[in-house]
């Protein structure tokens, strides 16, 4: 297994592991981010997480292709559930939404004893694994942009720390947490794309609503997804 069988996006994640590392994949599903991972020298050892059987099967059968059945061990499990407290340092979930990562973290907080790196890779809503870091004591260290096969992908890093060290005072708070404190501060590529298309989707939303019975949760969700659209040209526009 060579990086250039890696996707980008898990690549990226890879590549955020430290050296020497004990990690836990969570939703592994065929273990090659494990597999490269132990096989590339930057993990020590594994543990492929999954909660389905066909993945599960997946991963084992490719740690087993892999030879790496000494170092990863491939475990079915509802996330972080498949880890004891203080088995490992570094935790990955890449590919999910961010309230299904955020909410795994919170119903496995006992877990994370011993965890000092979490890398997270959410599929949508990466502002959900933002407020979590925030409320349980993890400063979000590193966050990523990229684009690969027409998808854009954030990944975050968290290390224990300052949890309030990445943002700003409290009027830029909330739009960095929707933006991310170190994306929109570079404003890639990737970065300008997502927000204009999000944008474009919500000020859609936003008509439609005009045209529907109006309620107090109507009126609320229409108050935030103008804050939403202001947050975005506001950062767009400097």
């Amino acid at each position: 297994m060579n990086i250039e069988q890696l996707s980008k996006r898990l690549e990226t994640v890879a590549l955020s592991i430290p050296t020497g590392s004990k990690i836990a994949d969570i939703g592994s599903d065929h273990a090659y981010l494990p597999c490269f991972a132990v096989k590339k020298g930057i993990a020590e050892s594994a543990i492929a997480g999954e909660v389905a059987e066909g993945p599960f099967l997946s991963a084992e059968k490719q740690v087993k292709a892999a030879c790496l059945e000494d170092k990863i061990k491939v475990r079915l499990g509802n996330g972080l559930e498949v880890i004891s407290p203080g088995e490992v340092d570094c935790i990955t979930i890449a590919g999910m939404g961010g309230a299904l990562i955020a909410t795994i973290l919170e119903d496995g907080k006992e877990k994370l004893q011993g965890v000092r790196r979490l890398i997270l890779q959410p599929n949508v809503s990466a502002k959900s694994i933002r407020v979590w870091l925030l409320q349980n004591e993890w400063e979000l260290t590193n966050e990523e942009i990229i684009e690969e096969d027409g998808k854009v992908y954030e990944i975050l890093t968290a290390d224990r720390g300052e949890p309030l060290r990445p943002y700003p005072g409290v009027e830029g708070h909330q739009k960095a947490l929707l933006l991310g404190p170190f994306l929109m501060q570079q404003k890639n590529e990737a970065f300008q794309r997502k927000w204009r298309q999000e944008c474009a989707q919500w000020k859609n939303i936003l008509s439609n609503m005009e045209k529907a019975e109006q309620s107090e949760a109507l009126n609320e969700r229409k108050a935030e997804l103008m804050n939403n659209i202001q947050f975005v040209e506001e950062v767009l526009s400097e």
